[in-house]
């Protein structure tokens, strides 16, 4: 072992980064975190909580927050200088978390004029046209919130200029698809009301329209027809929206009426398969594609051990989470988070530190584990808020129980005309 030369031991190739005010940097982006990120998303399940006051105190400080890092702050690079996309993520945040609160501040006061039924039926269709904007521009807030804290270390190493850019564009965006799907499946995972939805398509079906109409853009977008020649890369990307869209269409079909189908599982299955096999420049490169082709491949075969075996082809268990139905979503999740991190200028900087690509997956793959459980949390959060799945309704000594330690329903509890 002590005569291996590993990639990044030439020092005239990847020389040691010189890191200029670590220290100040980092606290900066860990404080962006909280205060662009994760507070946002407390502040999002608050008000789809209907706890608006609480959900307004966060976005007060958020915005405030938002109006001190684009009028002062900076992730700048070596050089001094932060990117333009950066930059103006930084205002186009500050204008959107202001909308925000003020949206927010409007709603927590319909809600009082409509208590005070001061404004009649005008107020209530007022009311929900309120609701529905500030739910999402709460989201569109965590959104972007994520895409500033993922643009941040790009500003901060100089990564993705010139032409590192579509790369970049490419990894950044592929790998929040895959880490929003995990969140969405998590989502439907946990919600009971999600979970235990009987009427309608299956989430096989609008898997599976997805990944049709991402397949047509990706055939079309990836390479510009007749107008260059084909590359080895251009091959690699068509092809994957080919089959995209191909077997989308035969999801589409298969799980119409609300039936269940493997078909998106297997396109995860293929997609990372093709993935582990991308021949990289770099060989630490290659093989962090590898890992992330395994763990999406990984997640697409227990995705149809779920389906098939676990489920038997029903939509859900009723009134429980077997834990096997965990890991699917944590799979979509750690592929994506290395798949943000396996673009060429991010692994090449890995090299100069002079660390090797286990170490680095398994870091990335811790951060895989604390974004899935920091979802679960705020999943967690809004159904304690909102009491949903506190009782089993097929354990009738459980209802028995709440119902016999319930005080005696007075006259009040049924006036129909009373605000809730």
């Amino acid at each position: 072992m002590d005569g291996m030369v590993m990639e990044g031991d030439d020092e005239e190739l990847y020389p040691r980064p010189l890191i200029t005010q670590g220290a100040s940097k980092s606290f900066h982006w860990i404080l962006t975190l909280f205060l662009v990120l994760l507070a946002p998303s407390v502040s999002a399940v608050l008000v789809f909580a209907e706890r608006l006051h609480a959900a307004v105190v966060i976005q007060i400080i958020t915005t405030a927050y938002n109006a001190i890092e684009a009028l002062f702050l900076r992730f700048p690079d070596g050089d001094g200088v932060e990117n333009r996309t950066s930059r103006g993520t930084a205002w186009f945040l500050l204008l959107l978390s202001g909308v925000n609160l003020f949206f927010g501040l409007v709603h927590s006061g319909s809600k009082f004029f409509n208590n005070e039924k001061q404004m009649g039926p005008a107020a209530q269709m007022s009311e929900r046209s309120v609701r529905i904007i500030h739910r999402v521009l709460s989201v569109v807030c965590t959104l972007t919130g994520w895409v500033k804290v993922c643009l941040a270390p790009v500003a901060m190493f100089g990564f993705c200029r010139d032409a590192h850019t579509g790369q970049c564009l490419a990894h950044g965006i592929m790998g929040s698809a895959f880490v929003f799907y995990g969140c969405m499946y998590a989502t439907v995972l946990v919600l009971p009301f999600l979970r235990e939805r009987t009427g309608g398509q299956s989430q096989d079906f609008y898997d599976s329209l997805v990944m049709l109409l991402w397949g047509i853009v990706n055939t079309f977008t990836e390479h510009r027809w007749g107008r260059e020649g084909w590359g080895h890369g251009d091959y690699q990307h068509t092809a994957m929206g080919i089959i995209w869209w191909c077997g989308g269409l035969l999801g589409v079909y298969l799980a119409r009426g609300g039936r269940r189908t493997f078909v998106p599982s297997l396109l995860l299955i293929f997609t990372g398969w093709s993935m582990s096999e991308h021949v990289q420049k770099l060989q630490i490169s290659t093989k962090v594609h590898y890992m992330f082709g395994l763990v999406l491949m990984t997640g697409g075969a227990l995705r149809i051990v779920e389906i098939s075996f676990l489920l038997r082809d029903e939509r859900f268990s009723r009134n429980q989470i077997h834990s096997f139905q965990y890991l699917p979503p944590f799979c979509l999740i750690e592929s994506g988070v290395l798949f943000m991190g396996a673009n060429e200028e991010q692994l090449n900087l890995v090299l100069r530190l002079k660390a090797d690509h286990s170490s680095y997956i398994m870091v990335v793959t811790g951060g895989a584990f604390l974004i899935y459980l920091w979802y679960l949390l705020l999943l967690e959060l809004y159904m304690k808020l909102t009491g949903v799945g506190n009782i089993d309704l097929s354990d009738y000594s459980a209802v028995g129980r709440n119902i016999s330690s319930a005080e005696t329903p007075s006259e009040a509890d049924f006036d129909l005309d009373r605000e809730v």
